[in-house]
Formats: C-alpha cells, structure tokens, sequence
C-alpha cells in the first residue's frame, strides 16, 4: 500500500520538475512504510535529506498534501541515522504569509552558521564585518549592512550565520533578531491589508532588534511595498537596530528601487561578494568532504576545485551528484565519474563548445593528434597548434587559466597567457596564419 502512495507522488513530482532532477533527487528514494496518513522515506545519506529538505519542501508540501491528505506528513530515514520530523508541518508553517504564524519563529537555519563558512579573500570583507556585527548590533559602523553578489555565493549563509550568532550570544541580552525574504516580507505586507492588520504588521516590525532581509531586488516595482519598508527602516535605524540586506547587484544597480531607499540602503556598509577562487574552492570542498565523512580521493577533490569555478552553490551541486550516481548505480567516485558529472551538469551550460572539442577541432586542422597537443613535444608545428587551441579555450571558454592548463598536459596559467599573446602577434603579422585562425574560428562557431 505504501507503494502506491509514493508512485503516486512521484508521478505528480515527475510532471513539475526536470527529468535530470527527478531522476537524480527523487528516484533513490525508497518507500518505507505508511501508517496514519505519515509516509516513511528512506534517503540514500544526509546528503539528499538536506538537499530535498532546503530546495524541495515546498514541492512535497504540495504533493504531499494532494496524495495523502491535508494532514499529510513525511518521515524520513537515513542509514544510521533515523529523523523522524514532521517535514510538511514545517512546510507549512514557513510558506504562509501571515507574519503572525511565523513571528515565533526567527527563521534562521540553523546550518548557516560561521564555522561553516569558508573564508577566502573573496568574503573576508563581509565576514570580519559581520562579526563584528556580532558584538554589538546595531551599535556599530556598519548599519545597514548590505551584501551583494551573484548566485551561489553564500549570501544567504553569511546574513544568517550572523543571525545566529548574535542569538547564541550571551552578551546581546536576548535580542530578537527576524529573517525574512522579500517576496515573503511583500506577501505579508499585502496580507496584513487585506486581514486589516497593518498596525499589527508595523508594531511587529519596528520592534525586532535585528532585521535581516534578503534578496531586496524584489522589491523591484512594488511601489506600496517599497513605501512601508522604508517607514519601518527609518523607525529601525532611529532607534538603533540592526539591518542586514542581501541583493544579487550593488543598489545603485537595483532597478525598479526608489532613489530614497537605494540612499538607505547606501548609508552603512556595502560589501560584494566575489566568485571563490580555487583555493578558497578548495577549500571549501575539503571542508564539506570531511564535516559528511565522505569517501573521495584529493585528486577528485582537486579537478571539482579547478573544473567548477563559477559559485558555491554549483560545488555543492557537483558533490551532491556524485553522491547520488555512486549511490543509484553502485560506482566509485573516480576522477572519470567526476569529469562525466561536471561535463553533463556544469560546463559551458550556456554553449555546446568546451575545451575537448576545441582540441578535437584543431588537431585535426592541424593533422595531429589530441595527445601530441598534451604531450611535451617541442616539435614547432605542434606548439602553434597548442597556442592555437589554448586561445580559443579561453575566447570560446568560461574556463580559468589555470583550468585551460591542466586540460593541456597539466601546464601552469602563464603558459596560457604566453599562447595567447603569441597568437595574438601572429595574427598581427601573419596573413596567412590569420586565415587559418579565421577558418578554424568558422569550424568552431559552426558547432
């Protein structure tokens, strides 16, 4: 019986999400059991109970209460280690608007904390600042304090460890301290008016004593929404309280902002989070590897670090699958495992040219071979032909330098450099030679 609950909900969760997704979050489960409208799941490691609990919660709430019941709920299993939480309840709870349901609560994960953060001169900034945060809140430089960067970055880990430690700190006499999203903050905002609670939304918002919002971008357009933050902001800061943002651009970039919020925003600390570079990745990876007891070897650990270079966030994706394809198909994570992993889920999501074909392409205009372009050969003819693939691996790739390297017998970043600039003279002073880097460009484009 409990089969057919779950093939039920899979089959609702397989019309809503990708077939990559489905296949790589949600086939390993296994359906335990099913007693009194709770439906037990066995997970394949902490990993995946993480992952579905952060970026899935909201979906099974959904499927969850359609198949089993308004009062639904999962239980999950993992091997070692039973969790036995009332996850849809949950689910629940956090996606009602009423700031009334949720103002028990202060939102904060409890995960996102700083000795899980891994600082690298990429973060530093925002980290040394937010600990001092930390000491005395809203009694320092840096209010507001405002957080900015791309996708899968640690914004939302670094506003919340800060949350949590001034919580977990005795000398901040219990102050309370709220983290909400703006879309959540707009939705209960327009809540409020329609329950007519403003007063009540208002009075609940000018006495936190830490207020942490995130994702400000949102408020992008939404002019009424814009109007009461900035009363609530003004009353804060009088008063002294904390204001912690995040937005994914600086605020003079955040569009669609009133100038005089912007100005607000502008008025303490600004700082950007910058993409990790591959120590700080590396880093980052060895930590996580070692806090979930992982099995992996450092040479898979370092091609992740020099191969995923973009954010955070797509490390912990890459690692994450491993997991999962070594757990579905029975494999050994090997650096062969690896490369499939990035090269299917990762590299050049945008374009269909990587490193591989550009070597595949011009070798063969070039009538050698892939290895000799790897090897060490001096032979003249074989070293143009590496310059040549090393420059359109930096022109036609996202890769680093140090990762166009590697994939060239392992050489170092300047080797890069000095092939590019080389080509770059030749074309200069070589008709002929630029002909034949505009036909391979051709070869290329045409991919």
């Amino acid at each position: 019986m409990h089969l057919w609950h779950w093939d039920k909900c899979l089959s609702l969760i397989k019309t809503k999400i990708g077939i990559q997704s489905f296949e790589t979050w949600f086939k390993p489960i296994e359906s335990i059991s099913y007693n009194n409208k709770t439906l037990t799941l066995k997970v394949p490691n902490k990993f995946f109970y993480e992952w579905l609990e952060e970026h899935y919660i909201k979906l099974l709430d959904e499927v969850v209460s359609n198949v089993l019941g308004k009062n639904g709920r999962i239980e999950y299993i993992i091997p070692d280690n039973t969790l036995t939480i009332n996850k849809i309840k949950v689910a629940k709870l956090n996606y009602k608007n009423t700031f009334l349901e949720s103002s028990n609560s202060n939102n904060l994960n409890s995960n996102y904390v700083f000795k899980n953060f891994i600082s690298g001169k990429c973060n530093s900034v925002a980290r040394t600042a937010g600990k001092k945060i930390c000491k005395s809140p809203g009694n320092n430089p840096f209010n507001p304090l405002m957080i900015y960067g791309g996708t899968g970055l640690g914004k939302t880990h670094i506003i919340q460890a800060i949350g949590n430690k001034i919580i977990n700190n005795n000398n901040n006499n219990n102050k309370s301290v709220y983290y909400v999203t703006s879309e959540k903050f707009a939705n209960q905002f327009i809540d409020s008016l329609k329950e007519n609670k403003l007063k009540n939304f208002n009075k609940f918002y000018t006495n936190i004593d830490v207020l942490i919002i995130d994702d400000v971008q949102f408020f992008s357009g939404k002019t009424k929404t814009q109007e009461v933050f900035f009363h609530i902001f003004n009353q804060l800061n009088l008063n002294q309280k904390q204001i912690i943002l995040s937005a994914d651009k600086s605020p003079i970039k955040l569009n669609g902002l009133e100038e005089r919020l912007v100005s607000r925003f502008k008025s303490g600390l600004t700082v950007e989070l910058e993409k990790p570079n591959y120590q700080t990745r590396l880093n980052i990876l060895k930590f996580k590897v070692k806090k979930d007891n992982l099995s992996i070897s450092d040479d898979v650990v370092e091609y992740i670090s020099r191969e995923v270079d973009s954010n955070i966030r797509e490390i912990e994706g890459v690692l994450i699958s491993l997991m999962a394809h070594a757990t579905i198909y029975k494999m050994e994570i090997d650096l062969d495992l690896a490369k499939s992993i990035i090269n299917k889920i990762v590299k050049n999501t945008n374009r269909e040219i990587d490193i591989n074909y550009i070597q595949e392409i011009v070798s063969k205009y070039f009538h050698i071979s892939i290895e000799e372009m790897k090897d060490k050969v001096r032979k003249k003819e074989i070293v143009i032909a590496r310059q040549v693939a090393m420059y359109f691996s930096k022109d036609y790739t996202n890769n680093s330098l140090k990762s166009i390297g590697f994939h060239f017998g392992g050489r170092d970043h300047s080797t890069v450099i000095h092939a590019v600039q080389s080509v770059n003279d030749m074309i200069d002073t070589d008709i002929i030679f630029k002909k034949n880097i505009n036909e391979i460009n051709k070869r290329l484009s045409s991919n």
